[in-house]
């Protein structure tokens, strides 16, 4: 297939409404567009960069932890909630009761994306990954019975506030399982050369375009991005997410997937998925180098100034990284201190500026690492 060629899909006729069936994406794929080549060659290189930076910084998991947690607050933002990164660290009890809902909704798409890297381990991706996906995704919150982990069988749409206005009517729920099947044997088929970044762009259109589920399908088309760059081994560690992108410019990103059904852009498409990951993948090196850097000056510091408490100090630092919010009676458990001893470490902490209390608390005094969550304010 000519991307240049490409006719998205036609419309067909429902009860009182048109609905569009893509047409299938398990093809060998071929262009003559130069900027294509270009743009694919600057998100390349740019990834290979942040692989290599990943593997020579010490406890990349922490920063990982911190990754996931951004992308679920910007994935789900994306869709409406209103949970910013600090929220998201807080515990469910300090959370205002207007924004419990969407507190959990980021919740769960924390435990949904990081449960599906670790299931990569014993899965491949496939259509049963991302319904496990979905099931964590939509348990307790506002989706919780819009069949949580199963394809719809029923019609859905976007936009609009009924069906009869609606931005956009995917196709019907019974070509679901076909097409679904079709993007899955496209992601798995070696005997097609397409490279794996036109690939999962090209799928991550086809996943928003067939809309399988009757919920959550953004959140789900955007971790999909994530899972095949970590299955096929292009991400050394999951590092790369591209919400921060789709985010800063919502309109821009349902406006390119739109212009592909419409106009049969799917070059432009493109185009700008590897924009995004270029821009992505240069922010998460940039970000992760001045992680590295936070860490060294602060174990410095805290090794030349914590006297005999050195060791507990080192360990809560290494906690702040994970989990850059906390109580004094974390610190207890962590550091395995006294209350008194606890206590007297976080004020130290504080004395010395790396932890900061959070103001207007209802329950517990609770205490942030704010230079390292403005670290990932500023990458998203």
């Amino acid at each position: 297939m000519e991307l240049e060629k490409f006719k998205a899909g036609h419309f067909e006729k429902g009860a009182g409404y048109s609905y569009f069936v893509p047409q299938k994406i398990n093809q060998q794929w071929v262009w003559s567009d130069a900027e294509l080549n270009f743009l694919l060659e600057k998100a390349s290189i740019k990834l290979g960069e942040l692989n290599v930076f990943s593997g020579i910084v010490p406890n990349i998991d922490l920063f990982i932890q911190m990754l996931v947690t951004n992308e679920s607050t910007l994935s789900s933002k994306i869709e409406g909630t209103n949970t910013d990164l600090e929220d998201a660290f807080l515990p469910e009890e300090e959370i205002n009761p207007e924004k419990k809902l969407d507190w959990r909704e980021v919740k769960n798409y924390t435990d949904a994306l990081n449960n599906a890297i670790k299931e990569l381990e014993n899965l491949p991706l496939s259509t049963r990954l991302l319904k496990q996906a979905h099931l964590i995704l939509l348990q307790g919150v506002r989706g919780e019975n819009k069949l949580p982990g199963e394809f719809r069988t029923s019609q859905n749409w976007i936009g609009g506030s009924s069906i009869s206005n609606a931005a956009f009517i995917p196709p019907s729920h019974t070509y679901v399982n076909d097409l679904v099947g079709d993007l899955e044997n496209f992601l798995h088929n070696e005997k097609i050369q397409v490279p794996d970044l036109i690939k999962i762009g090209i799928a991550h259109y086809q996943f928003e375009t067939i809309h399988p589920f009757l919920d959550g399908n953004g959140r789900i088309g955007r971790l999909l991005i994530t899972l095949y760059l970590v299955s096929k081994k292009i991400m050394k560690a999951p590092l790369l997410y591209l919400s921060a992108f789709f985010e800063k410019d919502k309109n821009l990103y349902y406006e390119s997937l739109t212009r592909v059904r419409e106009k049969n852009d799917l070059l432009n498409w493109l185009k700008y998925f590897l924009t995004g990951i270029e821009q992505i993948a240069s922010n998460s090196a940039e970000t992760l180098g001045k992680v590295s850097v936070l860490q060294k000056n602060l174990e410095k510091k805290l090794t030349e100034n914590s006297g005999r408490r050195t060791q507990s100090a080192l360990k809560l630092l290494n906690y702040s990284f994970k989990k850059p919010i906390v109580q004094v009676k974390e610190v207890q458990t962590v550091c395995e201190l006294s209350p008194k001893a606890a206590n007297d470490l976080v004020f130290f902490f504080v004395e010395n500026k790396i932890l900061a209390e959070v103001k207007g608390q209802r329950r517990n005094r609770l205490f942030f690492f704010a230079d390292y969550l403005k670290l990932f304010k500023s990458y998203s």
